[in-house]
């Protein structure tokens, strides 16, 4: 008999909520296409408004501003676990990742601009810029048993900064109408959060939490009605709050996070029409995120990579070699979650590029899994090779 307590665990590995959101996001793809796609186009485009308070969104944008907002809660939580006493928490532990991610970013670029550079298509060029943390970790769960884990700790940093970088695209690139008013009363919020969680544990336990609930609510308002996309009140929330009640925190929100928000995600973000088109009628916006995906990940993060290793002192860790650097590349082109978002927010005002950004996300971050798939079990299986012949 499976329990409901079986299942969260289920929820907290590596492999099946990336096997879910990837299940999703083919479910999505696949009722767009089909008639299917009139009804669910009308509720995701149904609006809720908030009486009083000027907030009027789709449904479609419940998901992307709303609920994601605890996706960057949670990655928020963790990076600041890694900035303070991680794999990140000293300039000798994330120079490395830091040069390689800074190449798994600027080749990217380079490649999109190179392909898709003018006209309108130019604005897409943050889109093949991030790695999906909880994919690549789970590919590499599922095929890299044997690889040593210095290739995990590479990966995780450099997705972590990935992520930093992710963020600060969104709220840069993509705010729009600016008001200070809110933004300043959201920065108070935020802090009266961080006061509020310095309180825990205490004998008022229950009431403080449900007061940080309510800020929090309050705050990510704040921040959508400032013209900064609302996931930032995520970010924001997550580095403020205090690291004990931090871990505990996110154990209790991943399940939720991996097993309904992010596949509800998926599902929301991929539900696009595959355009009737010829290959070379498709915008280059999509063969723009396509290619800078997968090829731009693996020639940044392997070359930039193998710059790195030479930065730091000799075998201080991650040392890796050449093949794992190229393996850890591969994981880096599974962009995803983060990537969607940036698709969406990039092309917000054009529908048709929109679209087609999104499925160039999809067979960059396909095309990405099934190569890291191959080289990371090849990888694999020379490391349990080398470590059966030594013993």
């Amino acid at each position: 008999m499976v329990t409901m307590s079986d299942n969260r665990n289920l929820l907290r590995t590596q492999q099946f909520p990336a096997v879910l959101l990837l299940l999703a996001a083919a479910l999505g793809l696949l009722l767009a296409n089909l008639p299917t796609f009139g009804p669910i186009d009308a509720v995701l485009g149904f609006h809720i408004a908030i009486p009083g308070t000027g907030i009027d969104l789709s449904i479609a944008h419940w998901i992307s501003d709303g609920i994601l907002a605890l996706f960057f809660f949670v990655v928020a939580m963790e990076l600041q676990y890694e900035l303070t006493r991680g794999e990140l928490n000293s300039l000798s532990k994330a120079v490395q990742p830091a040069i390689a991610a800074a190449g798994g970013v600027l080749v990217p670029i380079g490649i999109y601009l190179l392909i898709a550079g003018e006209g309108a298509t130019a604005s897409g060029w943050p889109i093949p810029t991030a790695t999906d943390i909880a994919f690549a970790l789970g590919v590499l769960a599922v095929f890299g048993k044997g690889l040593p884990a210095a290739v995990r700790v590479f990966l995780l940093a450099l997705a972590i900064l990935d992520d930093i970088i992710g963020i600060v695209f969104i709220a840069v690139l993509f705010a729009h109408d600016l008001n200070w008013l809110y933004l300043l009363l959201a920065l108070v919020g935020v802090a009266v959060f961080a006061v509020l969680s310095r309180l825990l544990p205490s004998k008022a336990s229950a009431l403080i939490v449900v007061a940080m609930i309510v800020v929090g609510v309050i705050v990510w308002a704040l921040v959508l009605l400032s013209g900064i996309h609302a996931t930032i009140a995520g970010v924001m929330l997550g580095l403020a709050i205090a690291q004990a009640p931090s871990m505990p925190t996110r154990h209790v929100l991943e399940p939720w996070v991996n097993g309904a928000i992010l596949p509800i995600f998926a599902f929301a973000a991929a539900f696009v029409v595959i355009p009737q088109l010829a290959l070379s009628a498709l915008s280059p916006a999509f063969f723009g995120v396509a290619l800078a995906l997968p090829v731009g990940k693996i020639i940044g993060i392997t070359a930039f990579g193998w710059v790195a290793v030479r930065v730091g002192k000799k075998g201080a860790p991650p040392a890796l070699r050449l093949p794992d650097l190229l393996a850890a590349g591969t994981l880096g082109g599974i962009g995803f979650t983060v990537s969607l978002l940036l698709a969406n927010l990039a092309f917000a005002d054009d529908g048709a590029t929109r679209d087609q950004a999104i499925l160039g996300v999809l067979v960059g971050s396909l095309i990405a899994l099934l190569l890291s798939a191959v080289i990371v079990t090849s990888r694999a299986a020379w490391h349990r090779r080398v470590t059966a012949a030594s013993s």
